[in-house]
């Protein structure tokens, strides 16, 4: 690897704006973006895929190889991805850096304490939740209620979902899905993160008024712990395409983005930025399109949707994904079809890489193939895991033609719309649900926030791995229903979360979590 000095260096970035933390690792001082203010924007491109499954899809694979694509055909590209949460490490899903020949490095620092923004944010957190319990302890001047705000930990752990202080009973949820988490990854600046954390709905008073921090006060010290963690974080890939991971909200119970800043940077400093949206084109790209794309200077210019014959089988049902299953593929198709009828909702041009594995047989390939080019869809074989740059160069021709072709955003529902016409026309449009049913409670708290004004846009936590809220349900499910049990405030995020039934936002570790099978050397290095 490059040292990290070199890698701002080449990219641009002055010795006064570059960070660095150890050989291989920088933060970039946002006030490079007063410099490159003029500099106009690279081609953003969105990396999506079908519905995840145990097989894997491996969009962050392709994510990362596609920037050493583009790097391989003479482009100058720069890649802004998510940070790795330590829930999923230490868990079932594993790290965010890629794979094989598409990975980033250092990956294990990465994956871990990386430069302590998780940290920071988890702090900045329960700094809050402290302020407002010694508000209560010492006479409860704003005469508050009900708490709405939880605390937070960077950890799967389900016996913090339910919790009693002295004071309260109280909820954990992991940071990766905390509303300071939704925020640093949408603020612009520090001014933009202080006024958004002024506006936290903390809870209500006795006359069921809204309290906010603003309220209560604290928001500098808030947004001191967080300083440091707005600005974005610098790595390589293992054949130096500079890459900034930075903020990783959940995508089934956050918003599924990396940071606003880093985006915006990466379309500064490089020809085209190659950003993800976490799992599929149903959660992570509707969000992205929806949440974050107004926060940017543009929307995306491209979108690559990620797909595996070993995940299409899944979805068709296959007892083995790993051997040859001709009808299994053939039941997939039509959930890679109803993620390729989303991206078109929302008037985004687009190709499929269809990612490939060594189990993956030629006759299995031919197929996907010639189905995609008989029906009109951009394909490109991509092999980012075993080759990196050189295998992925036809996809990024074809990013690049596609790049060129004028879109036109458009959404699953209008902004006047009020939230609860929101979130049944993403059920019904993006989902395909034949109708969504709400639970009293979250029909009393829509009512509750329509008296407020808060007409704002929603976020909907759901489970990841189905079109439906149902995880079982597997493959492409029609006319089905989506049940609605809580609508929570993020007033700071600027948008209200609509949980589906039985969503957890503290997830839990596995029965045998990777955290146990972890083997390191004597000197404190993990081995693979």
């Amino acid at each position: 690897m490059q040292k990290i000095t070199e890698v701002c260096k080449n990219l641009g970035v002055h010795t006064d704006e570059c960070i660095p933390f150890g050989f291989y690792k920088a933060k970039i001082d946002l006030n490079i973006m007063e410099r490159y203010a003029d500099q106009p924007d690279g081609k953003l491109i969105l990396v999506t895929a079908i519905t995840p499954t145990p097989a894997g899809e491996g969009k962050t694979t392709i994510s990362i190889g596609l920037g050493q694509g583009l790097k391989q055909i003479g482009r100058r590209p720069v890649i802004a991805i998510r940070e790795p949460s330590l829930g999923p490490v230490f868990g079932l899903k594993g790290g965010a850096t890629g794979g094989g020949k598409a990975s980033v490095y250092p990956q294990n620092e990465i994956n871990l304490h990386f430069n302590g923004d998780l940290h920071a944010i988890t702090a900045a957190n329960n700094l809050l939740s402290a302020l407002i319990d010694n508000h209560m302890f010492h006479g409860n001047e704003l005469k508050i209620k009900t708490v709405t705000w939880k605390r937070t930990m960077d950890m799967n752990d389900r016996s913090l979902r339910t919790i009693e202080t002295p004071l309260r009973k109280d909820n954990f949820v992991i940071t990766a899905a905390s509303e300071i988490m939704a925020i640093l990854a949408l603020a612009t600046d520090i001014k933009d993160l202080k006024r958004r954390i002024n506006n936290i709905l903390i809870g209500y008073n006795e006359e069921d008024a809204p309290l906010f921090v603003k309220d209560l006060g604290g928001a500098d010290a808030i947004t001191l712990l967080l300083k440091d963690a707005i600005n974005p974080n610098l790595v390589q890939t293992v054949d130096g395409v500079p890459t900034l991971i930075h903020a990783g909200p959940f995508a089934n119970i956050a918003h599924g983005c990396n940071s606003v800043v880093a985006t915006k940077l990466a379309m500064k400093l490089g020809e085209y930025t190659i950003t993800e949206a976490g799992f599929g084109a149903d959660l992570g790209m509707q969000k992205f399109l929806d949440l974050k794309t107004p926060h940017l200077p543009k929307t995306p210019d491209a979108v690559v949707l990620v797909t595996t014959i070993r995940a299409m089988k899944s979805h068709g049902f296959a007892k083995d994904y790993n051997v040859e299953d001709m009808e299994a593929l053939e039941k997939g198709i039509p959930l890679l079809e109803k993620h390729i009828e989303n991206v078109k909702l929302y008037g985004m041009n687009y190709v499929i890489a269809l990612n490939h594995f060594y189990t993956d047989t030629d006759r299995e390939v031919d197929y996907v193939m010639e189905w995609a080019k008989a029906n009109g869809h951009p394909i490109a074989l991509s092999k980012a895991f075993a080759e990196g740059g050189p295998g992925m160069v036809d996809l990024a021709h074809e990013v690049v033609r596609l790049a060129e072709i004028p879109s036109t955003k458009t959404s699953a529902y209008n902004p006047t719309d009020v939230p609860k016409v929101k979130i049944e026309k993403i059920a019904q449009k993006v989902y395909g649900a034949k109708e969504v049913v709400f639970s009293k409670r979250a029909l009393n708290q829509l009512e509750r926030y329509e008296s407020y004004g808060w007409n704002l846009p929603v976020c909907i936590a759901k489970t990841p791995l189905s079109l439906t809220g149902d995880p079982k349900q597997i493959g492409f499910v029609k006319d089905f229903t989506l049940e609605i049990q809580e609508i929570r405030p993020s007033m700071g995020a600027g948008f209200l979360v609509a949980l589906t039934k039985g969503i957890m936002v503290m997830p839990g570790l596995n029965k045998r979590p990777r955290a146990v099978e972890m083997v390191i050397d004597d000197h404190g290095n993990l081995i693979d």
